[in-house]
């Protein structure tokens, strides 16, 4: 897991927001969602967050923007770097470290009322030993009562039908014109697929194409409900995107 997703993050740091028709306002809307989801879930609400798998901030960001005191972390150190330029330049205070997320209790300081792993990081825990070692790390963060917090593609449904292109994006921004689209490679087994993230921009009289290559588990909801619960965590909860206005299913759990 740590070699293929360590260059995933690497390669993709300085790219990351090309994947947003406008990051800035992703930023935003994504933290005020969270914040609004952390409200209900939680009273009053916290105001610290351990946000594991930050990746260049997305999420992060967005809630330090909105007054809580996040300690952002990842495994690629270019993610963090560029997570760390990103709130200079949005005027935000974020804590930074570089840390595995299943090796937490070890690699970050301290417990938090709520961890964070969004995005559908926990999918590149392609074993049940990695993802029992990402659970228990993450339980070992949280203050008694603490709730973790993690998003996952739905595949469930992904299993059944095993895509193998997204249809391609052709996104206008202040960056510039770019398309995207991705091409899927399923294992015969049909348990982990691999993601081949293209982006294309205008150079010169053609375009000049960038790729990064993921590997993802099609981790089922029931798997990482029981992953959880080995952990000790309680009250596992899915919210839906209807829900929360989040663009992946969120699961929620708590330690006792």
């Amino acid at each position: 897991m740590t070699d293929l997703a360590l260059g995933f993050y690497e390669g993709m740091a300085e790219e990351y927001h090309l994947l947003f028709a406008n990051w800035p306002q992703a930023v935003e809307r994504q933290g005020a969602m969270l914040d609004a989801l952390l409200r209900r879930c939680e009273a009053p609400p916290p105001r610290r967050v351990l946000d594991c798998a930050c990746g260049i901030g997305t999420q992060a960001l967005g809630l330090a923007g909105r007054g809580y005191a996040v300690h952002a972390t990842d495994l690629s150190p270019a993610a963090v770097a560029r997570a760390e330029r990103e709130a200079r330049a949005m005027g935000v205070h974020l804590s930074t470290g570089v840390a595995d997320m299943r090796a937490l209790d070890t690699q970050v300081e301290g417990t938090f009322p709520v961890v964070l792993a969004l995005d559908n990081a926990v999918t590149h825990l392609l074993t049940d030993e990695d993802l029992d070692a990402a659970a228990r790390a993450m339980a070992s963060k949280l203050a008694p009562g603490g709730l973790v917090v993690l998003s996952v593609r739905d595949a469930d449904a992904l299993a059944r039908h095993q895509p193998r292109f997204t249809s391609e994006r052709l996104l206008e921004a202040p960056e510039g014109r770019r398309i995207l689209f991705q091409i899927w490679d399923w294992a015969a087994d049909g348990r982990t697929y691999t993601v081949h993230q293209f982006i294309l921009r205008p150079e010169g009289n053609g375009w000049q194409a960038t790729e990064h290559t993921g590997v993802y588990r099609a981790l089922q909801r029931v798997d990482l409900e029981r992953a959880l619960t080995r952990a000790g965590l309680v009250d596992t909860r899915w919210h839906t995107p209807e829900e929360t206005g989040f663009h992946q299913p969120i699961l929620t759990a708590r330690r006792a």
